[in-house]
């Protein structure tokens, strides 16, 4: 009996070996060598990244995996590896990945570079099919989830995959820390309050320039008590 589909977000998941129309070619070819089930969903290939794709779809960001690839320097030699972290989470790259690799220096590898070597579509890189050469590093994280989404080979799908399933690819280190939380964005600065509008000490009835409607008594007899010519030669 085929196992049931996920729900997960708003798409309607398919058994990816029944699918390869929607997969790349190096994922398609690499679904027999998985020790679990495999779902795909097709979406907008505009909607690939993943802030855009998590809000499109209400996939929760921490269901979602990315692949990142690095290229490392050793003695002269640089080869390339990829780093699967969680969504809420960056690659220690510079750090723990470095390290690891036994590298002088490691930073991501170039887009065209990325896509060459894995035949894969950028924003689609995966696990899933990648050159049998690469360290593909999991992060303990992802390894532990039920089921984590990640790409297809190409920008017009998901897969959607146990966490368990991507450990045990052929290539696969689980390494604790791989990902490390995402840098805490600035806060806005606070609002200047506006100044306080300062009135004229006599302007707190009647505006700048204007006089009362209606004169005051003392006003009215002034006026009324004037002789017929004041003011006049």
């Amino acid at each position: 009996m085929a196992p049931t589909p996920p729900v997960l977000g708003s798409l309607t998941w398919l058994p990816a070996a029944e699918h390869p129309e929607l997969l790349g070619a190096p994922v398609a070819d690499a679904l027999a060598q998985l020790t679990g089930p495999a779902w795909v969903a097709e979406i907008d290939d505009e909607l690939a990244d993943t802030a855009a794709f998590t809000e499109a779809y209400a996939v929760p960001a921490e269901a979602s995996a990315n692949c990142v690839v690095v290229a490392a320097r050793r003695a002269g030699q640089t080869s390339l590896a990829a780093c699967l972290v969680l969504a809420t989470t960056r690659a220690d790259v510079n750090g723990l990945v470095r390290r690891h690799l036994g590298a002088r220096k490691a930073s991501f590898a170039p887009q065209d570079v990325a896509v060459a070597e894995s035949g894969m579509a950028y924003g689609g890189i995966t696990p899933v099919g990648l050159p049998s050469s690469w360290p593909v590093l999991v992060d303990a994280a992802v390894a532990a989830a039920d089921l984590v989404v990640i790409g297809s080979g190409t920008r017009g799908s998901k897969l959607a995959v146990p966490g368990a399933v991507l450990a045990a690819l052929a290539s696969a280190e689980v390494l604790e820390g791989l990902g490390q939380p995402l840098p805490e964005e600035p806060a806005a600065p606070a609002p200047v309050p506006a100044a306080p509008v300062r009135r004229a000490p006599d302007d707190s009835d009647v505006g700048w320039g204007e006089r009362p409607a209606e004169l005051s008594e003392s006003d009215r007899r002034y006026l009324e008590d004037r002789p017929p010519h004041w003011g006049s030669d």
